[in-house]
């Protein structure tokens, strides 16, 4: 199954509002997801899996990194032939 990890980075002290936009963003979609705030270089970890790598990286580009507040993301497409061995 198609799987992304975005990596967020965002303004100070609004981590928790953008982690409620995206759960709020994700909920009419028809994906898996968890979304959780992380110390470190980065202060948000996104994980989505669909059935369709074209709809993930839709709601990536298109839903998810417009979201106020966000300062940059990085994000890392799973290799799928490694994921089953």
């Amino acid at each position: 199954m198609p799987t992304a990890y975005v990596l967020l980075n965002s303004d100070l002290g609004s981590d928790e509002s953008i982690i409620e936009d995206i759960k709020r963003i994700l909920a009419t979609e028809d994906i898996e997801y968890e979304v959780q705030g992380v110390y470190g270089v980065y202060d948000i970890v996104l994980k989505l899996s669909s059935k369709d790598a074209e709809k993930l990286r839709g709601i990536i580009t298109n839903k998810v990194r417009k979201i106020g507040k966000i300062q940059s993301t990085l994000t890392m497409m799973v290799i799928e032939e490694q994921e089953k061995s």
